[in-house]
């Protein structure tokens, strides 16, 4: 019998897909197939985006998920909002669990909006929340974070609730009745460093996922520009054009502290001193592409393993390029796309394909 090794399961969310509890279960079951005597440690990640009230709720002892009842949608269909209570009194908030992407029956990226945010955090607040943590990631929208807003008091001449596309005709801002942040501060977990504005900003470089046309970005640049200049503050810090500008929003008006979700995230689940005594470490996202690298979960992940000398596996759903170690060498990488035949075939089976690429990783030599 070959002698047990330490292995770190640590992959992200597939977005749209699974959680990234059931994608480590399943790379679990994959690899126990092949080597059922390895010692396992799963730990799921997340950056901020989708999975991350997961991430911290298995992560810290104690933590209390609350339920927001039916709140405010990214298209506006009423949606179920919720929060996680932490021991210390600290409200975790995420975006994409009330106003992602996946749950906007079309995509609308002028008139999409995060007043479901703002619900769910108001209702953190009347809660006692002493502190707030929110994770910005997988946004339906590009309002800047004016819909939230509004659901927490600022009020304007125009509407704040009918998406980005509507901000340009705002002429004045009114924060007299908008909700003071809470004693304990508010800090945004973001898995970008795009500014709010201009070619690398939040509309150029995330609208099209969203189903923004080249003239809906122009659009909604000059109305993000018009917001901007009436609440004030600056715009071309990394993380501001997180979840279409709601890192901005939150930071001009709320004085918020932008944080990588995936270093938060890593430090808060002790995955930086698994990896350290670990043989192999196996992390993984729905679609490993250029984006990875720049603040993601994946990268994170391959970045300590290379600090720590500790061979890693990236298993994806698509790979648009290969994985490379901080070191500039090719990391070991599978495509579920490329074991089903295509991706809709790995999204159809998730499971099934992801305990075959681990399987198949686990019968490699290391």
């Amino acid at each position: 019998m070959s002698v047990p090794l330490q292995i770190v399961i640590a992959p992200d969310s597939f977005k749209g897909s699974l959680p990234a509890y059931r994608v480590a279960e399943a790379i679990a079951a994959g690899w126990s197939s092949v080597r059922p005597h390895d010692v396992l440690t799963l730990i799921p990640q997340a950056d901020g985006g989708e999975g991350t009230l997961d991430a911290i709720e298995a992560a810290v002892a104690g933590s209390v998920r609350r339920a927001a009842g039916s709140v405010t949608g990214p298209d506006g269909t009423p949606t179920p909002g919720a929060w996680l209570v932490l021991p210390d009194g600290t409200a975790v908030v995420e975006l994409a669990q009330m106003c992602g992407l996946p749950l906007a029956a079309r995509l609308d990226p002028l008139g999409a909006s995060t007043v479901g945010l703002g619900e769910v955090i108001r209702h953190a607040l009347i809660a006692g929340a002493s502190r707030l943590v929110i994770g910005l990631g997988g946004s339906a929208s590009t309002d800047g974070a004016a819909g939230a807003l509004a659901a927490l008091g600022l009020r304007g001449n125009a509407s704040l609730t009918a998406g980005g596309g509507a901000l340009g005709e705002l002429r004045y801002l009114d924060r007299s009745q908008l909700i003071a942040p809470p004693s304990g501060g508010v800090t945004l977990l973001t898995d970008v460093a795009a500014p709010l504005l201009g070619s690398t900003g939040a509309a150029a470089v995330f609208g099209p996922q969203k189903g923004a046309t080249p003239a809906d970005i122009t659009l909604l640049d000059t109305s993000l520009t018009r917001f901007a200049a009436l609440l004030g503050g600056e715009v071309s810090l990394p993380g501001m054009g997180a979840a279409g500008g709601a890192g901005y929003g939150f930071v001009a008006a709320w004085g918020a502290l932008i944080q990588p979700g995936a270093d938060y995230l890593s430090a808060l689940t002790g995955v930086e001193a698994a990896v350290a005594r670990a043989d192999l470490v196996i992390t993984g996202e729905g679609r490993f592409d250029a984006t990875s690298r720049t603040g993601k979960i994946v990268g994170t992940l391959i970045d300590l393993a290379g600090k720590h000398c500790v061979p890693v596996t990236v298993i994806a759903g698509q790979l648009a390029q290969m994985p490379l170690g901080s070191d500039g060498r090719p990391v070991s990488a599978t495509s579920l796309a490329d074991l089903a035949g295509s991706a809709d075939a790995a999204m159809a089976d998730p499971i099934r394909w992801l305990r075959a690429a681990a399987a198949a990783a686990a019968s490699a030599p290391l």
